[in-house]
C-alpha cells in the first residue's frame, strides 16, 4: 500500500472535504474535525473547531510516517442492497456494520468537472438524512452553502464559476477508518476518519489532509439514516472521552487510537 506525506490543503479542499458534514449543518448536526482536539493528537494548530456552516481554514496537516505498521483491526463493510435514483447505495443491513457502512457512504464524495459540490451535497442529503431532520428550508440552505463552496473551488483552480473544473481536477473525500462510540439495535454512533485530496488539473500535484467527524445513525423505515438526535448524544459522549488521534492507517498511533481500517467489500 502506498504511503504519502500530507501537504497543506487549500480552503477549497477543506470546504469540500467536509461536504458530508456540511449537508447536516442546517439540521442541527455538529462536527468535530482536525483542530478540535486539545490534547496530544496530531492535528492542525490552533485548537479551533471549524463550523460546517461557515468557512474553515486548517492549520498544518498531519504527516504520515515513512514506516508502515499494519492496522490491527480491519473491516469489510457490507454494501447497500441497491442504488437509488440519485446514485447512492441504500438498503444497508440492520447491524452495527450496516450502520457504519451507510455513514461511510454518506461521507464519501467526489467533485470533478461533471459533478459539482451542489450535486454531491443534495445527493447525500436526500439519500441519507433522516426524514425527521429534513425540510424544504434545510434543502435550500444546503444548496446555497454548496454553491459557495463550488465558487471557492473554481477560484482555487483559476476558472470562472460558469466554467467546468479543469481537465483532471477533482476533490475527493474517502473514509479510511472508524471507531464506534455507542451501539444498540436501532442506533449507532461513530468517529469517522477521512482522507481528503485535491488535484487542480492533469499536471498538478495532489494535495491531501485528514478530517475526523462524529456521525450518528438511526434505523428508519427499513434502512439506516443520519440522525441529528443520535449525533448530538454521541457528541456529548465524545466530549467526555479521549478523542481518537487523527492519524493515517499505517501509523502505529492508528492502532493505539482504536481505529478500524476499511477494506473493499466483496
Amino acid at each position: 500500500m502506498a504511503r504519502t506525506r500530507g501537504t497543506g490543503p487549500s480552503k477549497g479542499v477543506w470546504g469540500a472535504g467536509i461536504a458530508a458534514a456540511a449537508v447536516l449543518a442546517f439540521t442541527g448536526y455538529a462536527m468535530l474535525s482536525g483542530g478540535d482536539d486539545g490534547g496530544s493528537g496530531k492535528q492542525g494548530k490552533g485548537g479551533a473547531s471549524p463550523s460546517v456552516s461557515g468557512s474553515a481554514s486548517p492549520g498544518a496537516t498531519y504527516q504520515a510516517p515513512q514506516d508502515w505498521t499494519e492496522p490491527e483491526r480491519w473491516a469489510a463493510l457490507p454494501r447497500g442492497e441497491r442504488t437509488n435514483s440519485r446514485g447512492s447505495q441504500v438498503g444497508f443491513a440492520h447491524t452495527t456494520e450496516g450502520a457504519v457502512a451507510m455513514m461511510v457512504a454518506a461521507n464519501s464524495t467526489s467533485i470533478e468537472a461533471d459533478k459539482s459540490n451542489v450535486d454531491e451535497q443534495l445527493r447525500i442529503y436526500h439519500s441519507y438524512v433522516s426524514k425527521k431532520d429534513q425540510s424544504s428550508d434545510t434543502a435550500e440552505q444546503i444548496e446555497l452553502q454548496a454553491l459557495q463552496t463550488d465558487k471557492s473551488l473554481h477560484k482555487d483552480m483559476s476558472v470562472s464559476a460558469s466554467q467546468p473544473l479543469p481537465s483532471g481536477a477533482y476533490v475527493r473525500s474517502n473514509v479510511v477508518g472508524y471507531k464506534v462510540i455507542a451501539e444498540s439495535a436501532n442506533e449507532v454512533s461513530v468517529w469517522l476518519l477521512s482522507r481528503v485530496v485535491q488535484k487542480d488539473g492533469e499536471t498538478a500535484k495532489e494535495a491531501g489532509s485528514y478530517s475526523r467527524v462524529v456521525n450518528g445513525a438511526t434505523w428508519e423505515d427499513g434502512d439506516w439514516k443520519l440522525s441529528g438526535a443520535v449525533t448530538q448524544k454521541a457528541l456529548t459522549a465524545a466530549q467526555k472521552a479521549t478523542k481518537p488521534q487523527m492519524v493515517a492507517p499505517g501509523d502505529a498511533a492508528f492502532n493505539a487510537a482504536g481505529w478500524t481500517a476499511l477494506r473493499e467489500a466483496s
